[in-house]
Order: structure tokens, then C-alpha cells, then sequence
């Protein structure tokens, strides 16, 4: 199945506080400015390399 087709839940589980003005921007990209907040998205080349670039911050599920 392409990956590209399913949804990935994504929840900001550590602050961003702290973190380079980069990471910052890509949580803001995502849509995540709260802790504990979940977004729902495709999963395009795009945000999964967003998702890759702070990863140690997320928890992402994967959803048909």
C-alpha cells in the first residue's frame, strides 16, 4: 500500500521550548502549539520530513 495515501496522527508530547528557531517553525508548520495537541494529516513527502526533523518531540500513529 503507498504510504502516501494514509493519515498520520501527530501529538506534540515535549515542548519546543528551548529548541532552535527552526524546529520551532516546523511544529508551528504542523500545526502543533500546545502540548498534548493532535493534528490529523496526510502523510505527504513533505510533512513526514517535517515529522523527521522533530521527531524526538512527536508521537505519530499511523491510520488507514
Amino acid at each position: 500500500m503507498n504510504t502516501a495515501n494514509k493519515t498520520l496522527a501527530i501529538t506534540l508530547i515535549r515542548s519546543g521550548i528551548g529548541r532552535p528557531p527552526q524546529h520551532r517553525e516546523t511544529l508551528k508548520r504542523l500545526g502543533l502549539t500546545r502540548l498534548h495537541k493532535t493534528v490529523v494529516l496526510k502523510g505527504t513527502p513533505q510533512v513526514r520530513g517535517m515529522i523527521n526533523q522533530v521527531s524526538h518531540l512527536l508521537s505519530v500513529v499511523e491510520q488507514d
